[in-house]
């Protein structure tokens, strides 16, 4: 068998599962590919692992309990999902029949481990799948008792073929209505996999297929690194598809997703989508358990994972893991699991993820802001509530109570990339800072007030290290000082994150956009002006035309200034994200976005423009022309609502100061108009808000009134790519590509020869200036 072939590699991958997987050989004849199942293996676990209801059954049906189970399973795979029935059985004639069991938390009950080894994880190649075509086959299937939970694609790089090639397999020549590929009912993710890269996807849909990358990361990008003697995604079999590994996704990853969206009729439309980890979010709660258990409680861990990585499911796994931890000794580790976040959303997703896991009630408990909050936490605590859910704003609380219970553990997890969309984030600070030493601390660390800090890090000032506490901190921009306090050293001694999945890895594998790939400054244009003399070719009337509104920036005029915005954003933005597309005005102070918000106010109405309405967002209030505004007098309703109105079609531009700058989620949100001077972590922050993708979304858009292109690129550094903010890589350039910066001429130009131009005047400009 040559090793460039297809099948060297299934043979290759089959040998690893079943010498070091812990897997058992199947032969594709055993796939009964109407049921969709190894008939043998689901009644062989049944009949091994519980006897006496095999008997009892047995008795009431005679020589056709075989077909009667095996209906009676594809019925409850159908309503309830195969997921669900795999980790708490069905009912059959009076007794619940269970299909798996899974390795608990602890090693207290032999039985249980014992059942544990009965589990048939299988492999099989070539499985004929579909009735219907039976010619077509499946490289590899991996089943649990019978069941399909994985197929596998492959494809041997050395033979001329990738991971795409697979992927089009899967989505030409595979009838997402074969039993094998039924949504819930049957296997519960497919993997693309070539020799290379991994991709894999939960849901078969023909062409409209979506396939997620599974690879480990490259430099801090997409992509796998080389490994000597193995192929690059040597750790699916090797790792991930291990029986141990396999069997723990089941149990404590894998989740069914449901989102309701309203339809123009009004009715409710539910969507749901089977969760699978990706790679890096299985790689990170496994370490941070893995550590716990290691180092006990006491030790604080920092997790820097970019936008776009999932940060909503992976702490949703975590907190479920360290609930339940158990250490070495199998004594519980943590009393308790408090999750530090603003977002509503997670709090739902941690109530349906684990009680699909557990399939119990009241596992999680928010604890709400307001009078009663104290008392909602005693009670939690005094009941034993293994998950809390809590603000910052109610954290005071929280540390106080927990600080008085010395002889309990709490694992601490801090979402921090919502910690706060407001200047009242500093407010709540007050009631978790104590000691002036402490705020003196706390200051020294904030740069830029205005600007959210990491709020796991301001907790650990307040309280100092605590034996019985370890900080679980999830942010995608830490500081070095944050960086210091968590303790973790990398292998050159230095602070580093525990885990990283960095920004330049979200953007190659297309999670978030790349905000500066049209990043634009006024200072380019009027580079183009100066240049227009030195070019015969260009029309120099045309030419100082199109660019005389932005040299008149200069004078830094708001009135001018809201002309260039709103003339610019009905020209080449309102036409983005399906003709849905949102900008937001950045701006230096309040005062300065109140009046940004007239300018813009005044300029449409002066000029009858009808299509383009404008919101301002700050915090408290503030005083102009002898008159008090706030934010709710200004856009007419209660500040609460400006998200949800901002979402509306009846709404396009958003006027911030401070406030959603950082925290906010809008992905119509298409262009940024920046009036503000930005650096470090803030630049960062702020121009991440146009990053969050939607289906229609193909890009993103800056111009910048007050900073370089170079600052801002030296802004971005350190978190696009670099394994610390202290220690930038000068090889992750986020310079925009040539499509990128030629695309932006045609943009502002609308000529063919007017941006061929412009591009070569731009690309000698830039050189010059790089140089």
């Amino acid at each position: 068998m040559r090793a460039t072939t297809e099948e060297a590699f299934e043979a290759l991958i089959e040998h690893h599962l079943l010498e070091h997987g812990g897997y058992l050989r199947r032969s594709p004849r055993d796939f009964d590919p109407e049921l969709a199942l190894i008939p043998a293996d689901l009644l062989g676990y049944v009949e091994d692992t519980q006897p006496k209801i095999w008997a009892k059954q047995r008795a009431i049906h005679g020589t056709a309990l075989e077909a009667n189970l095996l209906s009676a399973f594809g019925k409850a795979a159908k309503q309830q999902g195969v997921l669900h029935v795999l980790r708490h059985g069905f009912k059959f004639y009076g007794s619940t029949i269970l299909l798996a069991t899974f390795r608990p938390a602890h090693g207290l009950n032999p039985e249980v481990e014992r059942l544990y080894g009965l589990n048939r994880v299988a492999v099989a190649r070539q499985v004929r799948f579909d009735p219907k075509a039976p010619g077509l086959e499946l490289d590899l299937v991996l089943f649990v008792n019978g069941v399909p939970v994985v197929t596998v694609e492959l494809k041997n790089a050395l033979s001329g073929t990738s991971a795409p090639d697979a992927m089009r397999q899967y989505k030409t020549d595979r009838d997402p209505k074969a039993p094998i590929f039924r949504f819930k009912e049957r296997a519960l993710v497919h993997f693309a996999v070539g020799s290379d890269e991994a991709w894999m996807t939960t849901r078969l849909q023909g062409g409209a297929t979506y396939f997620l990358p599974f690879n480990r990361g490259r430099d801090h990008g997409a992509g796998n690194p080389a490994v000597e003697g193995k192929h690059r995604t040597w750790y699916l079999w090797e790792e991930v598809w291990q029986r141990d590994s396999l069997l723990e996704i089941l149990s404590r990853f894998l989740h069914l997703q449901r989102k309701e969206k309203l339809r123009p009729d009004g009715s409710n439309e539910v969507r749901e989508t089977l969760i699978f980890p990706r790679y890096h979010q299985l790689e990170c709660v496994r370490k941070l358990v893995a550590a716990a258990r290691q180092n006990g409680a006491g030790t604080n861990y920092l997790v820097q994972h970019s936008a776009g990585s999932g940060k909503s499911n992976s702490i949703a796994w975590l907190a479920h893991r360290l609930a339940s931890l158990h250490d070495a000794d199998d004594r519980k580790l943590y009393d308790g699991v408090v999750v530090i976040t603003d977002r509503r959303v997670l709090d739902q997703q941690l109530q349906d993820t684990i009680y699909q896991i557990d399939h119990k009630q009241g596992v999680v408990r928010r604890i709400k802001d307001g009078q009663m909050k104290s008392a909602q936490l005693a009670d939690a605590l005094r009941e034993g509530a293994p998950i809390i859910i809590c603000t910052l704003h109610s954290f005071g609380w929280v540390a106080d109570k927990i600080e008085s219970l010395v002889d309990r553990r709490y694992a601490i997890v801090v979402d921090e990339a919502h910690s706060s969309q407001s200047g009242d984030m500093a407010a709540a600070m007050k009631e978790v800072l104590g000691a002036s030493s402490i705020a003196e601390r706390y200051e020294e660390e904030v740069d830029d007030t205005s600007v959210p800090d990491q709020a796991a890090l301001r907790a650990a000032l307040a309280r100092g290290p605590q034996r019985n506490l370890s900080y679980f901190a999830f942010t995608a921009t830490p500081k070095f000082k944050t960086l210091e306090l968590f303790g973790h050293r990398g292998p050159d001694g230095k602070p580093a994150p525990f885990h990283l999945y960095s920004m330049r890895q979200a953007i190659e594998e297309g999670f978030i956009h790349d905000v500066l790939a049209n990043y634009v400054t006024y200072e380019t244009y009027f580079r183009i002006d100066k240049a227009i003399t030195d070019d015969p070719e260009l029309d120099k009337s045309r030419a100082s035309a199109a660019i005389a509104r932005f040299v008149s920036l200069h004078e830094q005029n708001l009135a001018q200034r809201a002309d260039v915005i709103v003339n610019h954003f009905r020209a080449h933005v309102v036409s983005k994200v399906g003709g849905q597309a949102k900008a937001m005005v950045v701006t230096a102070s309040r005062l300065h976005a109140l009046r940004y918000k007239r300018a813009l106010d005044k300029y449409c109405r002066e000029h009858g423009i009808g299509d383009v309405g404008v919101l301002v967002a700050f915090s408290g209030s503030l005083e102009d022309d002898g008159e008090e505004w706030t934010e709710a007098k200004v856009n007419g309703f209660p500040d609460s609502e400006t998200p949800a109105r901002f979402d509306s079609d009846d709404w396009q531009i958003l006027v911030v100061a401070e406030k959603y700058q950082t925290g906010f989620d809008q992905p119509k949100l298409y262009a940024m108009y920046v009036d503000k001077t930005l650096t470090g972590l803030a630049a960062v922050q702020t121009l991440s808000r146009l990053n969050r993708t939607h289906p229609a979304k193909t890009g993103t858009f800056v111009l910048d009134f007050r900073n370089t292109h170079e600052q801002i690129q030296e802004s971005f550094e350190p978190w696009s790519c670099a394994p610390t903010p202290h220690r930038p890589t000068p090889t992750c350039s986020t310079t925009p590509t040539p499509s990128s910066a030629r695309s932006t001429c045609c943009a502002l130009t609308r000529s063919k020869r007017w941006s061929v131009c412009c591009w070569r005047i731009l690309r000698r400009t830039t050189s010059a200036s790089t140089s």
